[in-house]
């Protein structure tokens, strides 16, 4: 598979990602509850798509370590959907490529360049807003787990620069841990309408399932940065989506900070992509 495929995968991930703010919002449940249903459904298509593909789920240590990342992406983003708004959860998660860097240098001893470090700064910087934010709004939980969702999710981003890694199998597994932490909450709900189911049936096997797949195969070519970075239509749409067809606002720190971390993040890309590109850690 070519570099620029991988990258045309990684974006179609991001666009079945960006309807998961909408999907949970109109589910009338918990966040463990959304999760643990999505991630069980996900677990069928991926055991499908495994059995297709004859790859039996390897389990190791990296491959562990793997999981917890998905599972802490994933159970994150909707504890935070449902404690924020959607535009909150989804651009702080997108704070992902700084999280890749600070990563590199603590696990791969690569050092941040000065490009990095401005990106770090400018990134965070906008964080702030939303905190400043919630202060008039309220949220400030769920802003907190959404930026811990995207410290999860740039592991994600590494996941083939683990040694001995293997992504898909870290994606089974950690829906596997979804699912069995979740479905414990979702036994517990009671109102089951049919909106709210075909929201889980879509966020378990768009949202989730294929999304990773296609996720998984586009980073075999596609650098880690620069597949955080190409998955900069997520935190455009996803808002857009929950505004339009569930009516949610967004405040005016947090529409600053907003505008800060996606002209931070994006500029960092086109500013690395001038730049000669890296070579990826050794395993």
């Amino acid at each position: 598979m070519s570099k620029h495929t991988g990258t045309l995968f990684v974006f179609l991930a991001a666009l079945l990602y960006s309807i998961g703010g909408l999907c949970i919002k109109v589910i009338p449940w918990s966040g463990m509850s959304i999760n643990g249903g999505r991630t069980a459904i996900a677990l069928v298509v991926l055991g499908v798509y495994l059995a297709v593909i004859r790859h039996r789920p390897r389990f190791n240590r990296w491959v562990f370590l793997g999981s917890l990342c998905i599972f802490g992406t994933n159970t994150l983003f909707s504890l935070a959907n449902k404690l924020t708004t959607a535009a909150n959860t989804i651009v702080l998660q997108f704070t992902a490529p700084v999280f890749v860097i600070l990563f590199s240098a603590l696990f791969w001893k690569k050092k941040p360049q000065k490009l990095d470090l401005a990106a770090c700064a400018v990134v965070f910087g906008g964080v702030l807003f939303f905190f400043v934010d919630s202060l008039e709004a309220g949220g400030a939980l769920g802003n907190v787990l959404a930026v811990l969702s995207g410290a999860a999710y740039g592991g994600v981003f590494l996941l083939n620069d683990f040694p001995d890694a293997d992504a898909i199998s870290a994606v089974f597994w950690g829906d596997v841990l979804s699912a069995v932490t979740g479905l414990p909450f979702l036994l517990q709900e009671t109102v089951f309408t049919p909106t709210a189911l075909t929201s889980l049936v879509i966020l378990g096997v768009f949202q989730v399932a294929v999304a990773y797949i296609l996720l998984t195969i586009g980073l075999r070519t596609t650098p880690p940065v620069t597949a955080s970075l190409v998955s900069g239509i997520e935190p455009v749409l996803n808002p857009l989506l929950v505004a339009a067809f569930y009516g949610e606002t967004v405040g005016p720190f947090a529409l600053a900070g907003a505008a800060i971390v996606i002209c931070g993040v994006v500029g960092y890309n086109v500013l690395k992509a001038r730049q000669p590109e890296p070579s990826r850690p050794s395993a």
